[in-house]
């Protein structure tokens, strides 16, 4: 077992104690992408009445993505765009933005926050809500990009016979992505003998 810190309140903590967690960090960090692959397959086998089940929906809008030749993190968001299906019922959006947020651009995030108003433009007018709420939108420059992203992958990745590339295919981007942070406090955190930057507290 790894030594542990001493404190039982954080503000009796020591730059020793913070040592110790900081050298614990870069281990979990490496290990994130299989957390969120993990959590993503949770979605096989949920149907949820669709034709695909969620699992698959995500792979085929990813593949859709790449085939198109969309870049690393592009195609990450296309994965992820549903991985808060399981627990922000209300929001999945929410969750899959906070999940992106420290490693892709604003215009990326932005598409993936606001991507379940925009996919509501084909079905919203079917369950009583107006389809064209994201009109409001109509001002934003991540609105064209948004739009693009639910007309060309994640609208049509509902095709039980489209193609569905494996998550093997998707394992490297990911890692590539979530090795390479661009958004986060904790970056600017020092180093401590050599470690990597403070990590997130309970």
């Amino acid at each position: 077992m790894s030594e542990r810190a001493t404190f039982t309140s954080m503000k009796d903590s020591t730059a020793d104690d913070w040592k110790k967690i900081g050298g614990e960090y870069p281990g979990f960090v490496r290990t994130l992408p299989d957390r969120l692959i993990a959590h993503l397959k949770l979605l096989e086998g949920d149907y949820g009445g669709f034709p695909v089940d969620r699992y698959t929906h995500s792979l085929q809008t990813a593949t859709r993505a790449l085939r198109d030749g969309r870049d690393d993190e592009y195609v990450v968001c296309a994965l992820l765009h549903d991985i808060g299906d399981t627990l922000g019922t209300y929001n999945h959006f929410d969750i899959a933005a906070a999940i992106l947020k420290p490693v892709v651009s604003e215009a990326n995030l932005w598409m993936v926050q606001n991507h379940g108003i925009f996919q509501g433009y084909y079905f919203f007018h079917h369950i009583g809500l107006d389809r064209d709420l994201r009109n409001q939108f109509r001002a934003h420059p991540s609105y064209e990009r948004t739009a693009e992203f639910c007309e060309l992958y994640d609208n049509p990745a509902f095709d039980p016979k489209g193609e569905t590339l494996p998550m093997s295919e998707f394992e490297p981007i990911v890692r590539r992505v979530f090795g390479q942070p661009k958004n986060s406090i904790y970056q600017a955190a020092t180093p401590v003998a050599g470690q990597a930057a403070t990590p997130a507290a309970a």
